[in-house]
């Protein structure tokens, strides 16, 4: 069985809300090898290399099975702390990195809702499709439950605190810039907001926030635009990813 083929034999959860569930990711890695959401290391590694050096100190939430460590390591880059909150997920990739002989990087059990690392100790804090777990069930996007923006500002209140001055938080994520923009720019935070895309047919999103570059116009007010319909992309379903996504073409002709 080939690497795509056993992704494929991975099976979601009956309902999006088991994500939320931590029980539920220890029984999943305790028969998953490797999984990636929002496409493998190839897809972004000219934008993440933008923004790492090989001597930068790295910190990844939520590395479940992903092999973004390895990939980031084999580049140069080793001074890398990964965390995840089950225990299983944590066990696995320690196995999996000294079996290749990656034994710099550091795999942690931890919870990104409860960073307990020293002030500005990081270069750069990457999440990729990590956050976008806490609005799984989090109700009418435009809306969200006070719950899920609690939890959100939650990790991004510790995620600014333990980068160093003008360190980089890279966010690669389904949510969309008018969802993110308002969690990110809000005033206690020092960040400059910057984000592109990648991705063939619908579009993921790869967030770049600065510290310490913070623009004047940073508080301007998102252009409010109609709540577009969500639509179902069934060529995304084999690498699971989440159910629905916002149509991208329908907000942009209703603007």
């Amino acid at each position: 069985m080939d690497e795509q083929e056993k992704q494929r034999t991975t099976v979601g959860p009956p309902s999006v809300s088991a994500y939320l569930d931590p029980n539920y990711w220890n029984q999943r890695f305790t028969s998953e090898d490797h999984y990636e959401w929002l496409k493998d290391y190839s897809h972004f590694c000219h934008l993440i290399h933008q923004h790492i050096k090989p001597n930068s100190s790295v910190l990844e939430l939520g590395c479940g099975s992903s092999q973004l460590s390895d990939e980031l390591y084999k580049q140069g880059i080793t001074n890398i702390t990964c965390i995840d909150l089950s225990s299983v997920a944590v066990q696995n990739m320690q196995k999996r990195l000294l079996s290749k002989g990656f034994k710099d990087i550091k795999v942690l059990e931890g919870d990104m809702l409860n960073l307990t690392f020293a002030d500005e100790l990081f270069d750069v804090v990457i999440e990729k499709g990590t956050m976008d777990v806490l609005f799984v069930d989090s109700g009418d996007p435009w809306n969200p439950r006070p719950e899920a923006v609690n939890n959100a500002m939650t990790m991004l209140q510790g995620v600014h605190r333990v980068l160093k001055p003008h360190g980089v938080f890279i966010s690669i994520a389904f949510g969309q810039p008018h969802f993110r923009r308002p969690l990110f720019n809000a005033p206690e935070f020092t960040w400059s907001v910057d984000y592109t895309t990648f991705g063939d047919g619908f579009h993921y999103f790869f967030y770049i926030l600065r510290k310490g570059c913070k623009t004047l116009d940073a508080h301007e007010d998102i252009k409010k635009v109609e709540p577009p319909s969500l639509c179902l992309f069934q060529d995304e379903l084999d690498n699971e990813d989440y159910l629905f996504r916002t149509n991208i073409d329908e907000l942009n002709d209703q603007r």
